[in-house]
């Protein structure tokens, strides 16, 4: 036991020395008083923001009374001789080509197929059967404002 302690002892002793400074300066050192710090006045000049919000992009989307043509033409355009006789039923199995009609197809109409959807797309048909449904811009509580609510019932967006 003695000698663990000595070996404690010399231990601390030696990294004293070999800091190279007494244990007392060590720790006075941190006592000093440090001088107050003089904060300089500095004019915030408020300016209007550059950047300002886009309007809110509309999801509505109500499909074109020639909307079969149209995409019989994209069909012919993008795969050429390798649509099938009925091109209802080419397969959009190539991703390159799949990709290449669905963005046609965003550009052309203004509406895209969601990526959770993307994966449904086997086949032209699939296609069409996603564009003929029209999308409104409003929410299930738009539907309940403006059905025929009990009067006991009332839903009101400024709270």
């Amino acid at each position: 036991m003695a000698a663990v302690s000595g070996l404690r002892f010399t231990r601390r002793s030696l990294t004293w020395i070999i800091a190279g400074t007494p244990r007392r300066e060590f720790w006075s050192r941190f006592r000093e008083e440090k001088k107050p710090v003089v904060a300089e006045i500095v004019e915030e000049v408020k300016k209007e923001p550059t950047l300002v919000c886009p309007p809110l992009r509309s999801r509505a989307y109500i499909p074109p009374e020639d909307l079969q043509n149209r995409l019989q033409s994209h069909v012919k355009e993008i795969f050429g001789s390798s649509a099938s006789s009925n091109w209802k039923d080419t397969s959009l199995e190539d991703g390159h080509l799949k990709f290449r009609f669905l963005a046609h197809l965003a550009d052309d109409l203004g509406h895209a197929v969601p990526n959770s959807r993307l994966h449904q797309m086997c086949s032209v048909r699939d296609v069409l059967d996603f564009y003929n449904v029209p999308v409104q811009d409003r929410s299930k509580f738009d539907e309940l404002i403006a059905s025929n609510l009990p009067s006991n019932l009332k839903i009101t967006w400024g709270y």
